[in-house]
């Protein structure tokens, strides 16, 4: 925000300062009340991206247990072979929004399944791990989604923290200051006026020969 220039004390002058006070304390109010809506939906998301990663440690772990099981009763070769024709995950994000920020709010997960030409995994091992995988994928995709959720409504709310504290600590005093020394010019000044027409008017009814009031 830029500094406010100096103005020439006139009502005209006061009245935009008023205006823009007036803007300034309202635009304060509004960001302090979405700073609160804010933080209320970051702790929200927060404990949903905590719960969601250790779901997904979980399932990385079950998942792992079973393949390392899978290796030694089959071996790499046997590995490689379950992997012919295990097709992509293909994961769409769904979106929320709050107070005009959107960011994700889950996934959906589409895991193909094995092409019937496909071999089967060569032991009872690799054919759970295969399926532990594929809830660990699912796991993954949640606790990215909440991840990136957390962190973009946390750099909302940093931007909107600071916007409030240049307004209440800066902006809000410049303009306020501003409009007191306004005042006082205007006090001043009309102050000064007015000792002008009153020496004006006993100047006047001097040279009148009419004895001032």
């Amino acid at each position: 925000m830029t500094a406010t220039p100096r103005t020439p004390p006139s009502r005209a002058t006061r009245l935009r300062l008023r205006h823009s006070l007036d803007v300034a304390l309202r635009g304060a109010d509004l960001l302090e009340q979405k700073l609160h809506i804010l933080r209320t939906r970051h702790q929200i998301l927060l404990q949903a991206e905590l719960t969601s990663a250790e779901r997904w440690h979980e399932q990385l772990r079950h998942a792992e247990t079973w393949l390392l099981r899978g290796l030694l009763l089959g071996g790499e070769q046997a590995l490689a072979a379950a992997a012919v024709g295990v097709g992509s995950a293909d994961v769409t994000v769904d979106e929320a929004s709050t107070m005009g920020v959107r960011f994700p709010s889950g996934t959906r997960c589409l895991i193909p399944d094995r092409p019937p030409i496909s071999a089967a995994p060569g032991n009872t091992a690799l054919v759970r791990a295969e399926a532990a995988y594929r809830d660990a994928v699912q796991a993954g995709a949640e606790y990215a989604a909440a991840q990136a959720a957390s962190r973009i409504v946390n750099a909302e709310l940093l931007r909107t923290r600071q916007r409030v504290r240049a307004l209440r600590r800066h902006w809000i005093p410049r303009l306020e200051q501003t409009l007191a020394r306004v005042d006082l010019a205007l006090e001043q000044s009309e102050h000064e006026d007015a000792v002008r027409r009153q020496w004006a008017a006993r100047q006047q009814a001097g040279e009148d020969g009419t004895p001032p009031e």
